[in-house]
């Protein structure tokens, strides 16, 4: 599949045992619940305590000398010269006496006018004790342990230990659950074929050692995202029947030297004990990365510990045992190069893209839930999807299913599927993006230039569908082709003719409008990019010769931008700056007189496209036929 334009404007798995999650706990073993106890109690010593239940007035110094000379002033508890607290003769509501409380002044008389009136007299020194060990020592204690409760309970959940640092997060698939066979994994025969080896032993570990022979140790699964590779390993442990340990290397790092390692230490040693059994590492490549080679120098001393425990760990079980570790990752660029040597993981199985025939296994697999119309036919879906996963076609089956109920069909049609596949290429249609009739016009012209070139170019792939549809974040429009079959090499032929269909729009525009527009600057951008390849990486340059210019550094897997090292002269890089330039030039003129030749279908074929909005292939066929038979 080529899309050439985008028109733009610029079952629940129950934990091992050190994991189980605390399901019976009681809710006065709640922190929170404790806290709010502690506050009570805290009340209780603090503000309703007997001596201090009444309710106090405060009052000034010299109202209480004027009070104590007309004899109101029952008793009175002098705090250390600090303050006063007394009480009325006079009783308050509910039969209690009144109490007060004052600031007292250094009033040497102040023992006497209490003896003249009867009034008796305690001295305490200091404060409430049992306030001051409460406010002092409880309440800090309390409120940081509790803060650090929480903290370790933000970082790792209940059970795992202070702050995380308990065992490892190690997950175990029960026997009695749904099991995942090769019958659920499709389009990875040789993955499969090469895992059937590692289920054989672990049904039959005699058999291999009767011959004097071991099981490797390590299975390394590598492959693009969303290939399967996960799902290869608990398909391994369902045909052999045995339990499934399941961790991401991700989990194995924390904050802490030493956790991961030991984390790595209770995974071997549960494994030992619940043998035959598969270790499965997720995302390998986030513990197992190389080694610093500066001594001290960028390195994580964490993950570095964890790698050194695992390698050690992979050297010191014996084989026979019947623990296979299996690992996956997208990034083996990344590895160790100790954990790749034989005896640890030395058995890599790269897990593909898969191809035409593959695709449709795989859409066999996720249509068995949807209710599918007589109109579906997943081969023509294969074709639409090169280069998709089994997760892209499995998200591909989804969108078809809410389309299909948005539709109110009662069955999933190929016309559902078609708009699955153009919303996860291109994005969902933008309708309320109305386009004036000018910029409408434009775009019919410019998608109609393109697919005129592809229907001309001798290699092109043919024209599936084209749309000027608002679609995406940019994409005002767009052209698609199918491929007749799977291809997986490109001749410098096939690269000329891609470049022209590339220019096909701009050049529509320049021939019919005589300015161009910013809808171009996509088509342009994958043209330099395809016709600079050509020049320093694919040697189809005469003038160049058959040589690469520059170091391509790039994530073997994952589609992410390359960065280049540069290891030519200035010279050379004129020349090929001239070359990728002729190239591009060479292809804007074979455009330019296709156009020129074939100038009323281009008319016709843009006031079809801007009737309708979308034209399929047929369509774009019935059209150039009615004009050039014309015309002929």
């Amino acid at each position: 599949m080529a899309i050439q334009s985008n028109f733009s404007p610029g079952g629940k798995k129950p934990d091992l045992e050190i994991n189980k999650p605390e399901t019976s706990r009681k809710f006065w073993q709640n922190p929170w619940f404790i806290f709010a106890l502690y506050l009570v109690m805290l009340y209780v010593f603090l503000f309703a305590w007997p001596e201090q239940g009444q309710k106090t007035e405060e009052i000034p110094y010299n109202r209480f000398l004027a009070e104590l000379e007309q004899g109101k002033i029952r008793s009175v508890v002098i705090y250390d010269k600090k303050y006063i607290r007394g009480e009325y003769k006079e009783e308050g509501p509910g039969g209690k006496p009144k109490t007060f409380v004052t600031v007292p002044l250094d009033d040497l008389s102040l023992a006497e006018k209490f003896k003249q009136h009867g009034v008796d007299v305690k001295v305490r020194k200091g404060d409430n004790w049992l306030a001051l060990f409460f406010m002092n020592w409880v309440l800090p204690i309390a409120l940081i342990t509790l803060f650090w409760i929480w903290i370790s309970r933000r970082m790792g959940g209940a059970g795992k230990g202070f702050l995380n640092l308990g065992p490892g997060k190690v997950h175990i698939h029960p026997d009695t659950g749904p099991k995942v066979t090769f019958d659920d994994v499709a389009g990875v025969d040789e993955a499969k074929q090469e895992l059937q080896e590692v289920i054989e032993f672990l049904k039959d570990p005699e058999r291999i050692q009767s011959l004097g022979g071991r099981m490797p140790k390590g299975v390394l699964l590598v492959g693009p995202p969303g290939t399967g590779k996960t799902l290869l390993g608990k398909a391994v442990s369902g045909e052999a029947g045995v339990p499934f340990f399941y961790i991401s290397g991700s989990e194995f790092i924390e904050m802490f030297v030493g956790v991961g390692a030991a984390r790595v230490r209770d995974l071997f040693d549960q494994a030992r004990k619940n043998a035959p059994c598969i270790i499965f590492i997720d995302e390998l490549d986030a513990v197992g990365r190389s080694r610093g080679i500066a001594p001290g120098g960028g390195g994580n001393e964490e993950r570095e510990q964890t790698l050194n425990q695992l390698l050690v760990e992979m050297d010191g079980f014996d084989p026979s045992i019947g623990v296979v570790v299996m690992a996956a990752t997208n990034r083996p660029e990344l590895l160790d190069k100790a954990l790749l040597r034989a005896g640890r993981f030395d058995r890599q199985i790269v897990v593909d893209k898969p191809d035409l025939e593959e695709r449709v296994a795989i859409l066999k697999i996720h249509v068995r839930r949807l209710k599918l119309g007589d109109d579906v036919d997943l081969e023509v879906i294969a074709q639409r999807t090169p280069g998709m996963v089994g997760a892209d076609l499995a998200n591909i089956c989804n969108e078809a299913a809410i389309i299909a109920v948005r539709n109110r069909h009662t069955a999933v049609q190929m016309s559902d599927f078609e708009a699955a596949i153009d919303r996860v290429l291109t994005g969902p249609e933008k309708k309320h993006r109305a386009l004036g009739p000018e910029e409408k016009r434009r775009v019919a012209f410019h998608e109609s230039g393109h697919t005129l070139v592809a229907e001309t170019v001798p290699t092109a792939e043919p024209v599936h569908k084209v749309s000027i549809i608002p679609r995406g974040v940019a994409a005002l429009g767009y052209t698609l082709q199918l491929p007749v079959k799977e291809k997986f090499l490109s001749t410098e032929e096939e690269l000329r003719d891609q470049l022209a269909i590339l220019l096909g729009g701009r050049v529509a525009e320049e021939l019919v409008f005589g300015v161009v527009s910013s809808g171009a600057a996509n088509d342009l951008e994958r043209a330099t990019e395809i016709a600079r390849n050509m020049v320093t990486q694919l040697g189809m340059s005469s003038r160049l010769g058959p040589l690469t210019w520059g170091r391509i550094h790039r994530a073997l897997y994952l589609e992410t931008e390359a960065t280049e090292e540069r290891n030519y002269s200035e010279k050379i890089a004129e020349q090929i700056d001239a070359e990728v330039k002729a190239l591009v030039e060479e292809a804007h003129r074979r455009a330019r007189e296709i156009l020129e030749r074939r100038r009323k279908t281009l008319d016709a074929l843009a006031q079809r496209l801007e009737e309708k909005e979308v034209v399929s292939g047929e369509e774009v066929k019935a059209v150039i036929r009615e004009v050039e038979g014309e015309a002929a």
